[in-house]
């Protein structure tokens, strides 16, 4: 059996208060989610869209209607991920850099793969309308970038998943080892289906919002397009009451107690059904009321989104604890002996002098 690696930690003190770094690791990171949940959602029904608009043309509208929201979308969300980032980078750092570490080069390929999805995001935007001779092509773009957008969150799962194996750091051989680690796919799959639903509150947005000309130009009715955006919202949604429960048993085994995890994430649950009853009944309602409970829907929204990220850090925090414990007792014992070192040092340079 591999023995569970235990380095040392870096000496330094951390540029914040603890409290303060993680409310910025939290707050920010669910900020940034939502905002990838809008880009990758946005291009994934862009796609969608764009291959029904090869026999209707009206959906090809509607699929640049929502493409044009995918290069705001996608620059908030690099904003906003700088928060979180610094700070995973100084509150775990051991367990951080060597999920790096073990990743290697799909890691660093995350660099060029974002270039080239954004660089493929403006393209396909900015020519949809010079490319209509040449659709293939431009489905073709859309389909690449569609693909760029789901591996690159899976290189970042994979990473902050291997955090919470140590006793796997041993026998990591790269990335596709780590991805064949328990609970990567079922949390991707989590991840993706939010995609979908939280873009689909984003068209009930933006289309109830458009003036009555813009509307008109789509070749829908107003009603139609908040329609399809609650019918976005509810079905991922309710595919998360499977994917869900799944993600949390696959959950690495800990030794700390997680009653206040599990007490969060089913908070969160109960939340989600009162949040999808209200989804599913504005699929249902006639032109005059849908939209009525738009704005409860986004509160519970983002209520469950704090939840979730809060039951994340939770279970994060039980993770690792015991093994941080390791860390931190051997790092102690590192500085110990460099004390010592340096004490021994001291007392022979002024014996060596005097003689």
């Amino acid at each position: 059996m591999t023995e569970i690696p235990v380095p040392r930690d870096i000496p330094l003190p951390l540029p914040a208060p603890e409290p303060v770094l993680i409310a910025v690791l939290v707050i920010f990171f669910l900020m940034h989610i939502v905002f990838v949940n809008f880009m990758i959602g946005g291009a994934l029904l862009t796609l969608h869209y764009e291959l029904r608009g090869l026999k209707e043309k009206r959906y090809d509208k509607l699929a640049y209607a929502i493409a044009s929201t995918i290069t705001a979308n996608k620059s908030i969300a690099v904003v906003l991920g700088i928060g979180p980032l610094l700070a995973i980078n100084t509150i775990y750092t051991v367990y951080f850099y060597t999920a790096n570490a073990l990743t290697g080069a799909f890691w660093i390929s995350i660099i060029p793969l974002v270039i080239a999805a954004f660089v493929l995001t403006y393209i396909h935007k900015y020519l949809w309308h010079q490319m209509d001779r040449v659709k293939w092509l431009h489905i073709a773009i859309a389909i690449v970038v569609c693909l760029l957008f789901l591996f690159i969150p899976l290189i970042f799962l994979t990473n902050i998943n291997l955090m919470l194996f140590p006793e796997k750091w041993g026998t990591t051989q790269g990335f596709f080892s780590a991805l064949a680690l328990p609970n990567v796919f079922p949390r991707y799959a989590h991840f993706i289906l939010a995609c979908p639903a939280m873009t689909g509150l984003l068209m009930v947005w933006l289309f109830r919002r458009r003036s009555a000309q813009e509307i008109e130009e789509t070749g829908f009715a107003r009603v139609e397009l908040m329609r399809k955006g609650y019918q976005w919202a509810f079905w991922p949604t309710s595919a998360q009451f499977l994917v869900g429960p799944l993600a949390m048993l696959t959950l690495p085994q800990v030794e700390t107690n997680l009653h206040a995890v599990w007490a969060v994430f089913g908070i969160a649950i109960l939340v989600s059904l009162g949040m999808a009853h209200l989804m599913f009944a504005e699929t249902r309602r006639p032109a005059e009321t849908i939209g009525k409970s738009f704005l409860p829907i986004c509160a519970l929204m983002l209520v469950v989104v704090s939840l979730m990220g809060v039951g994340r850090h939770l279970y994060r925090e039980a993770a690792v604890t015991p093994h941080r414990e390791l860390v931190r007792a051997k790092t102690q014992d590192y500085m110990r002996k460099v004390e010592e070192a340096n004490r021994a040092v001291a007392t022979k340079a002024p014996a060596e002098k005097t003689q």
